[in-house]
């Protein structure tokens, strides 16, 4: 089969497009025929050989993609074959074809276009989770989202509205605030700005009941400062590139909490659990409750660049690889 091969980590990685083997299902497997693949920062991370795990070089990179099912692996429900999903995988989706766990897959409708499959599952069962879960986001609620013209801050727009929730979008710049505003944010806020707190204290006097927290640095313990009591701030990451330190007197003063939020580590621990927020997700996307949408499309030939647009943090949504010139 045709892939793009990662034959050396670094900024930029040495990649190549080349054939391999045709890969075989195993048990409780799916092998899929990809469509197009989503990227998110845990690619940006693991191609510059930053992540704690390295794979084993030459690796195939893509950890999220859309594709149909094509053959099954034993012990599988074969009322799958033919049936089209979005999947996760720790690598191997930038390929013709790649090998997925049936429990890491989700239903697609199916006129769903293959750009919007591969773009939201990791990002939407993590902010699931985030705000289930982990949040216990209630209607009524308002909510937060710190980086909000990323993935994740994307799907917490999208999610917080479904849930009953109020979205105040925080981003840096007016074309990110707007996507944020055009998603669903009910406000934004310039978190750049040297003033934004008093501008947050306007829109939510109160305070802010949830935070949804993947870009750590600076940004932190102003937001956490405007938690209302019993607030939850969810940590999903640092993409800000600094780890913040927070003052342990605050959670106490305001009655609030820090929450982290990991959700390939539940999945792990709690297959069943996950499997049953799975299931949720797809119902919530085949009902319509839920518009999930890429940003940019990109093609194999400027994998490269969508990978540099991710750590320069100019992505707005996810960036989606299409696989037609693989």
């Amino acid at each position: 089969m045709r892939a793009l091969i990662c034959e050396e980590y670094g900024s930029p990685p040495k990649l190549t497009r080349g054939q391999i083997p045709d890969p075989a299902p195993g048990p409780g497997e799916a092998k899929l025929a990809v469509e197009a693949v989503g990227l998110g920062y845990f690619d940006s991370v693991l191609l510059r050989g930053m992540y704690q795990e390295k794979p084993p070089l030459p690796m195939i990179p893509g950890r999220e993609c859309c594709g149909t099912v094509v053959a099954l692996g034993a012990g599988t429900d074969p009322t799958l074959l033919g049936r089209r999903v979005a999947a996760i995988a720790f690598t191997g989706c930038m390929a013709e074809y790649a090998i997925v766990r049936i429990s890491d897959t989700v239903p697609l409708p199916r006129r769903m276009p293959a750009t919007i499959g591969a773009a939201f599952l990791s990002a939407y069962a993590t902010m699931l989770y985030a705000l289930t879960n982990c949040g216990h986001q209630r209607a009524g609620e308002t909510l937060l989202v710190l980086g909000a013209s990323g993935t994740l801050g994307m799907a917490a727009i999208d999610l917080g509205r479904a849930l009953g929730g109020r979205v105040i979008a925080a981003a840096s710049t007016p074309a990110k605030r707007e996507a944020a505003r055009m998603r669903g944010a009910e406000a934004t806020v310039d978190y750049t700005a040297h003033d934004w707190r008093d501008r947050l204290r306007d829109l939510a006097p109160s305070g802010v009941d949830i935070v949804v927290d993947p870009v750590g640095g600076s940004y932190s313990e102003p937001a956490f400062r405007h938690l209302a009591p019993n607030g939850r701030h969810l940590v999903l990451g640092f993409t800000a590139g600094e780890i913040p330190r927070l003052p342990l007197n605050l959670p106490l003063l305001k009655r609030a909490n820090l929450v982290g939020v990991d959700w390939g580590g539940f999945a792990q621990q709690e297959p069943n659990v996950n499997a049953a927020l799975l299931a949720r997700l797809g119902e919530m996307l085949t009902i319509g409750s839920l518009t999930p949408s890429p940003s940019r499309t990109y093609t194999v030939a400027t994998f490269g660049q969508a990978i540099e647009d991710l750590v320069a943090r100019r992505s707005i949504g996810k960036p989606v690889v299409v696989l037609e010139d693989l």
